[in-house]
Protein backbone atom coordinates (compact mmCIF):
# COMPACT_ATOMS: atom_id res chain seq x y z
CA UNK A 1 0.00 0.00 0.00
CA UNK A 2 1.16 3.62 -1.18
CA UNK A 3 0.60 5.52 2.23
CA UNK A 4 2.48 8.64 0.65
CA UNK A 5 2.35 9.50 -2.74
CA UNK A 6 5.63 9.22 -4.84
CA UNK A 7 5.08 13.44 -5.80
CA UNK A 8 5.09 14.07 -2.30
CA UNK A 9 7.65 12.45 -0.77
CA UNK A 10 10.04 14.56 -4.34
CA UNK A 11 8.02 17.49 -2.99
CA UNK A 12 9.49 16.68 0.58
CA UNK A 13 13.19 16.20 -0.47
CA UNK A 14 13.00 19.27 -2.77
CA UNK A 15 11.97 21.66 0.46
CA UNK A 16 14.07 19.76 2.79
CA UNK A 17 18.36 21.06 3.18
CA UNK A 18 20.48 18.94 0.78
CA UNK A 19 21.92 15.78 1.33
CA UNK A 20 25.40 15.68 2.02
CA UNK A 21 28.03 14.33 0.00
CA UNK A 22 28.71 11.43 2.16
CA UNK A 23 25.52 10.19 2.63
CA UNK A 24 24.72 10.89 -0.94
CA UNK A 25 27.43 8.27 -1.64
CA UNK A 26 25.90 5.78 0.82
CA UNK A 27 22.40 6.40 -0.83
CA UNK A 28 24.14 5.48 -4.15
CA UNK A 29 26.05 2.67 -3.11
CA UNK A 30 23.14 0.90 -0.90
CA UNK A 31 21.04 1.54 -3.92
CA UNK A 32 23.01 0.01 -6.43
CA UNK A 33 24.67 -3.05 -4.82
CA UNK A 34 22.53 -3.86 -1.45
CA UNK A 35 19.02 -6.52 -2.30
CA UNK A 36 17.76 -4.97 0.56
CA UNK A 37 18.51 -1.21 0.02
CA UNK A 38 14.56 -0.42 0.33
CA UNK A 39 15.39 -0.03 3.81
CA UNK A 40 17.66 2.88 3.60
CA UNK A 41 16.59 5.57 5.84
CA UNK A 42 16.68 7.98 3.01
CA UNK A 43 16.79 11.88 2.33
CA UNK A 44 13.73 13.52 3.92
CA UNK A 45 13.99 10.62 6.81
CA UNK A 46 17.42 10.93 7.37
CA UNK A 47 17.04 14.82 7.77
CA UNK A 48 14.42 14.52 10.33
CA UNK A 49 16.71 12.37 12.64
CA UNK A 50 19.63 14.76 12.46
CA UNK A 51 17.23 17.59 12.70
CA UNK A 52 16.28 16.15 16.36
CA UNK A 53 19.28 15.13 17.01
CA UNK A 54 21.25 18.70 16.53
CA UNK A 55 18.15 19.93 18.60
CA UNK A 56 18.62 17.68 21.74
CA UNK A 57 22.31 17.80 21.53
CA UNK A 58 22.72 14.01 22.95
CA UNK A 59 25.67 12.95 25.03
CA UNK A 60 24.79 9.17 24.26
CA UNK A 61 22.68 7.67 21.42
CA UNK A 62 21.59 4.39 20.92
CA UNK A 63 21.02 3.13 17.60
CA UNK A 64 19.27 -0.87 16.91
CA UNK A 65 19.79 -1.66 13.38
CA UNK A 66 22.69 0.10 11.70
CA UNK A 67 21.99 -1.33 7.98
CA UNK A 68 24.85 0.03 5.98
CA UNK A 69 25.32 3.47 8.07
CA UNK A 70 23.22 6.50 7.05
CA UNK A 71 21.24 6.58 9.55
CA UNK A 72 23.75 6.68 11.93
CA UNK A 73 25.94 9.12 10.00
CA UNK A 74 22.76 11.47 10.23
CA UNK A 75 22.10 10.88 14.13
CA UNK A 76 25.91 11.79 14.76
CA UNK A 77 25.36 15.11 13.39
CA UNK A 78 24.10 16.26 16.86
CA UNK A 79 26.11 14.94 19.19
CA UNK A 80 27.77 16.91 21.75
CA UNK A 81 31.85 17.28 21.54
CA UNK A 82 32.31 14.29 23.77
CA UNK A 83 29.31 12.34 22.82
CA UNK A 84 28.90 8.76 21.95
CA UNK A 85 26.44 6.90 19.72
CA UNK A 86 26.66 2.94 20.13
CA UNK A 87 25.20 1.18 17.04
CA UNK A 88 23.99 -2.42 16.73
CA UNK A 89 23.92 -4.50 13.94
CA UNK A 90 23.24 -8.53 13.39
CA UNK A 91 24.49 -9.16 9.58
CA UNK A 92 27.93 -8.98 9.53
CA UNK A 93 27.96 -7.94 6.10
CA UNK A 94 26.04 -5.07 6.46
CA UNK A 95 28.51 -4.41 10.15
CA UNK A 96 31.05 -4.41 8.13
CA UNK A 97 30.24 -1.96 4.96
CA UNK A 98 28.63 0.70 7.43
CA UNK A 99 32.42 0.47 9.10
CA UNK A 100 33.56 1.45 5.72
CA UNK A 101 30.82 4.34 5.16
CA UNK A 102 31.73 5.31 9.20
CA UNK A 103 35.50 5.43 8.40
CA UNK A 104 34.80 8.50 5.66
CA UNK A 105 32.82 10.80 8.18
CA UNK A 106 34.39 13.56 10.07
CA UNK A 107 33.14 12.52 13.40
CA UNK A 108 33.90 8.57 13.15
CA UNK A 109 35.99 8.19 16.41
CA UNK A 110 32.20 9.42 18.50
CA UNK A 111 30.82 5.91 16.28
CA UNK A 112 30.90 2.73 18.14
CA UNK A 113 29.66 -0.58 16.32
CA UNK A 114 28.40 -3.31 17.47
CA UNK A 115 27.95 -6.47 16.17
CA UNK A 116 25.43 -9.02 17.10
CA UNK A 117 21.95 -9.46 18.89
CA UNK A 118 20.86 -5.99 20.24
CA UNK A 119 19.15 -8.16 23.24
CA UNK A 120 22.49 -9.48 24.23
CA UNK A 121 24.08 -5.76 23.60
CA UNK A 122 22.27 -3.24 25.23
CA UNK A 123 22.93 -4.52 29.17
CA UNK A 124 26.49 -4.03 28.40
CA UNK A 125 26.06 -0.11 27.38
CA UNK A 126 25.64 1.67 30.70
CA UNK A 127 24.92 4.77 29.31
CA UNK A 128 21.75 7.54 29.95
CA UNK A 129 20.13 7.09 26.57
CA UNK A 130 19.43 10.71 25.33
CA UNK A 131 18.58 9.60 22.02
CA UNK A 132 17.59 6.12 20.71
CA UNK A 133 16.51 5.20 17.18
CA UNK A 134 14.53 1.56 16.90
CA UNK A 135 14.97 0.07 13.45
CA UNK A 136 15.63 -3.39 13.67
CA UNK A 137 13.60 -6.63 13.57
CA UNK A 138 10.26 -6.08 14.25
CA UNK A 139 9.12 -9.08 16.47
CA UNK A 140 11.32 -7.42 19.71
CA UNK A 141 10.71 -3.92 19.03
CA UNK A 142 9.07 -4.67 22.17
CA UNK A 143 11.55 -6.16 23.62
CA UNK A 144 13.85 -3.52 22.99
CA UNK A 145 11.37 -0.58 23.91
CA UNK A 146 11.39 -2.60 27.55
CA UNK A 147 15.13 -2.50 27.77
CA UNK A 148 15.90 1.40 26.99
CA UNK A 149 12.66 2.97 28.69
CA UNK A 150 14.45 2.68 32.23
CA UNK A 151 17.58 4.56 31.22
CA UNK A 152 16.04 6.96 28.86
CA UNK A 153 17.09 9.85 30.22
CA UNK A 154 15.06 12.75 31.50
CA UNK A 155 15.19 14.39 27.86
CA UNK A 156 15.75 11.53 26.31
CA UNK A 157 13.48 10.69 23.00
CA UNK A 158 12.94 7.66 21.35
CA UNK A 159 12.47 7.32 17.50
CA UNK A 160 10.79 3.97 16.38
CA UNK A 161 10.78 3.04 12.85
CA UNK A 162 8.74 1.49 10.28
CA UNK A 163 5.70 1.86 12.80
CA UNK A 164 2.63 1.70 10.11
CA UNK A 165 4.45 -1.44 8.16
CA UNK A 166 4.49 -0.90 4.36
CA UNK A 167 0.24 0.39 5.65
CA UNK A 168 -0.20 -3.49 6.56
CA UNK A 169 -1.01 -1.85 10.21
CA UNK A 170 -4.74 -0.18 8.19
CA UNK A 171 -5.90 -3.57 7.32
CA UNK A 172 -8.92 -5.25 9.22
CA UNK A 173 -7.52 -7.49 10.63
CA UNK A 174 -3.84 -6.72 10.85
CA UNK A 175 -2.36 -10.35 8.99
CA UNK A 176 1.35 -11.20 8.75
CA UNK A 177 4.00 -11.58 11.48
CA UNK A 178 5.61 -8.41 11.38
CA UNK A 179 2.63 -6.04 10.92
CA UNK A 180 0.98 -7.62 13.69
CA UNK A 181 4.41 -7.11 15.44
CA UNK A 182 4.28 -3.59 15.00
CA UNK A 183 0.31 -3.25 15.83
CA UNK A 184 1.54 -4.76 19.09
CA UNK A 185 4.16 -2.61 19.88
CA UNK A 186 1.94 0.46 19.09
CA UNK A 187 -0.89 -0.41 21.34
CA UNK A 188 1.74 -1.27 24.01
CA UNK A 189 3.31 1.93 23.83
CA UNK A 190 0.11 3.83 23.91
CA UNK A 191 -0.77 2.08 26.69
CA UNK A 192 2.37 2.54 28.98
CA UNK A 193 1.57 5.28 31.79
CA UNK A 194 5.52 5.95 31.75
CA UNK A 195 5.68 7.36 28.37
CA UNK A 196 3.77 9.78 25.36
CA UNK A 197 4.12 9.14 22.32
CA UNK A 198 3.16 10.76 18.72
CA UNK A 199 2.92 8.77 15.71
CA UNK A 200 4.34 10.83 12.69
CA UNK A 201 3.43 9.86 9.20
CA UNK A 202 7.26 10.61 7.43
CA UNK A 203 8.14 7.63 4.74
CA UNK A 204 6.98 4.38 7.01
CA UNK A 205 6.12 6.36 10.16
CA UNK A 206 8.01 6.91 13.08
CA UNK A 207 7.01 6.85 16.78
CA UNK A 208 8.48 9.67 18.76
CA UNK A 209 8.57 8.66 22.99
CA UNK A 210 9.57 10.66 25.67
CA UNK A 211 8.55 10.13 29.83
CA UNK A 212 6.21 11.76 30.75
CA UNK A 213 6.58 15.11 32.98
CA UNK A 214 6.23 14.33 36.44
Amino acid sequence: MELIHHLAEAYAARFSSGEEALLAEVTNQTRQNHPHAHMLSGHVQGKFLSFISTVLQPEYILEIGTFTGYSAICLAEGLSADGELHTIEVREADAAIARENFSKYKRNNQIHLHLGDAREIIPGLNHPWDLVFIDADKTSYIDYYEMVIPRLSEKGIVLADNVLFHGEVLQEPVSGKNAKAIQAFNEHVMNDKRTEQVLVTIRDGILLIKKRSK
